[in-house]
């Protein structure tokens, strides 16, 4: 059983992976005629809306904890936004991919623990991976590489937070506050960075797709998920995204992938191998996943 549940947590996590990936393609054409952070806002309004029919929010503590994560997701598309204004697609994409990375290294600090070393070195080489995909070379730091830096904080601590948390609360409850939080905050900072803007009637399909199938379904997936394998585990097989992403824009977009891109893709693969195969007792997991809170 506890095997089964594991298994189905890293599927759920490969389908929210693929899901993102995919819909990269959607949100590229749909900021065209929207500004980012007013997409995002109206995203996951549509997100938290439609989960709320299924199931409302009540009591402090889950919306105590449930902002705590929508925060630090909040925090990591705004810098992300605000980053790609003054650094390139291809360094605001590496940078990003640096939560592989931070991510055991913060869960381990959380647990009070030292990483193991299987999840450092598939870290690693997820984010080898994202080199390659993303065609990255010189990373010359200047204020918009530091802004998506933050970004990658961000995302790695709303990861770690999910794991503390989330375990503590029903699954659809807990999503909703978290896509509130996150519309919350976006739309007086779309206000105050992009003016009052209403998406046109172009963008719709691209809001409905992004806001019910991402924010609210893939959210879903991904707080499931983390309450079996924990948050480096998450990070890992999360970082599939990027290839996903690629194959998407190939099949729809005629994008096509380079060797070093191929062999990026493979570096992923390959870590969530490992994290799949290392963690296959019950005692593992438990080490792997972050302590709750109390």
């Amino acid at each position: 059983m506890f095997k089964s549940n594991r298994s189905r947590a890293i599927l759920a996590l490969l389908a929210a992976s693929f899901v993102f990936g995919a819909t990269f393609v959607v949100v590229k054409s749909a900021v065209v005629d929207v500004p980012p952070l007013t997409f995002v806002a109206w995203r996951f309004l549509l997100g938290a809306l439609l989960l709320s029919i299924f199931a409302f929010p009540r009591g402090r503590r889950i919306w105590w904890h449930g902002a705590l994560a929508g925060l630090a997701l909040f925090g990591g598309y705004a810098f992300q936004t605000a980053g790609l204004t003054e650094t390139s697609a291809s360094n605001s994409a590496l940078i990003t991919g640096l939560y592989v990375v931070i991510t055991p290294f913060l869960a381990a600090m959380f647990a009070r623990r030292p990483p193991s070393w299987w999840s450092v070195g598939a870290a690693a080489l997820s984010f080898g991976g994202l080199i390659l995909i993303t065609g990255a070379g010189d990373l010359g730091l200047d204020r918009g590489d530091l802004l998506t830096l933050a970004c990658a904080f961000c995302f790695s601590t709303h990861i770690v937070v999910l794991s503390r948390l989330a375990r503590h609360h029903p699954v659809v409850p807990f999503t909703v506050v978290q896509l509130a939080i996150t519309s919350a905050l976006a739309f007086p900072a779309a206000l105050l960075v992009e003016g009052p803007v209403l998406p046109p009637s172009s963008v719709w399909g691209a809001l409905l797709i992004t806001g019910i199938g991402a924010s609210a379904g893939c959210f879903v997936l991904q707080i499931w998920a983390q309450t079996v394998v924990g948050a480096t585990t998450a990070a890992v097989v999360l970082a599939a995204e990027p290839a996903f992403a690629v194959a998407t824009a190939w099949v729809v977009l005629g994008e096509r992938l380079t060797v070093a891109g191929w062999a990026g893709a493979a570096l992923i693969l390959i870590a969530i191998f490992i994290v799949v195969t290392k963690q296959t007792d019950q005692a593992s997991i438990e080490a792997e996943a972050v302590t709750p809170a109390h």
